[in-house]
């Protein structure tokens, strides 16, 4: 049974949670654009908003290119100057800190949307259940560290990009990769999986219009009133 359990989680459940969060992201955003909105509350109220939404929005940032580079860039490209070992001090130290960033802000916007009779009006269940998720995901990543300071010289994380570039290369088997993996990485795995499988249905689709073109658009010229 566990062996079962073992391949759909960690051979099927990422190519599931892929092609929904693809599909799903196309098909909203075709289909139900008046959606497609961060759904910000900071005019309801403002105060301790911003400082909440700057560490949340920092720290998760620091969290996801963190995970993407160090998880997919091959080993060949940092081997020669960034030993195994002190990649994994680094991902440690700086996930650590964008971990604690991330779950102060996120705890004191799931506090405010959950307390502020305004904020909770205007709130969904999916967007209470999605926050909720994104706390819970933070703490498992967070209590990884603690295993992965038990393996100094990278094998546990070794275990973990070995899955992850499986799975994007379109390996078969990538769950071998995970043998022996602590249950907690394996849990960390799993609620991530899950939550790229509800993207499509939260306000997490507003990650996919980042304002990137204001850093190089012209300034606007405003008049005053008079």
């Amino acid at each position: 049974m566990m062996h079962y359990l073992n391949v759909f989680f960690y051979d099927i459940y990422p190519y599931l949670c892929g092609t929904v969060f693809l599909l799903g992201s196309w098909l909203r955003y075709d289909y139900g654009q008046y959606t497609w909105r961060a759904g910000s509350s900071q005019m309801l109220d403002k105060k301790g908003f911003r400082l909440a939404s700057n560490l949340f929005h920092i720290g998760i940032l620091g969290i996801f290119f963190g995970h993407f580079f160090g998880m997919l860039t091959p080993h060949w490209m940092y081997q020669p100057f960034l030993p195994v070992p002190v990649k994994q001090q680094m991902a440690m130290w700086l996930g650590g800190v964008c971990g604690v960033l991330t779950l102060v802000g996120g705890l004191m916007l799931l506090w405010r949307r959950l307390m502020n009779p305004r904020v909770r009006a205007s709130s969904s269940t999916a967007d209470i259940l999605i926050l909720s998720l994104l706390m819970i995901q933070c703490l498992l990543g967070l209590s990884s560290i603690p295993f992965s300071a038990q393996h100094t010289d990278g094998s546990e994380m070794l275990k973990l990009v070995g899955w992850a570039q499986a799975i994007v290369t379109f390996h078969g088997g990538a769950s071998a990769h995970l043998d022996g993996v602590a249950y907690v990485f394996r849990a960390h795995l799993i609620l991530g999986m899950t939550l790229f499988l509800l993207f499509p249905f939260t306000r997490l689709v507003h990650m996919w219009s980042a304002p990137l073109e204001y850093i190089t658009r012209h300034y606007q010229l405003v008049r005053s009133r008079r």
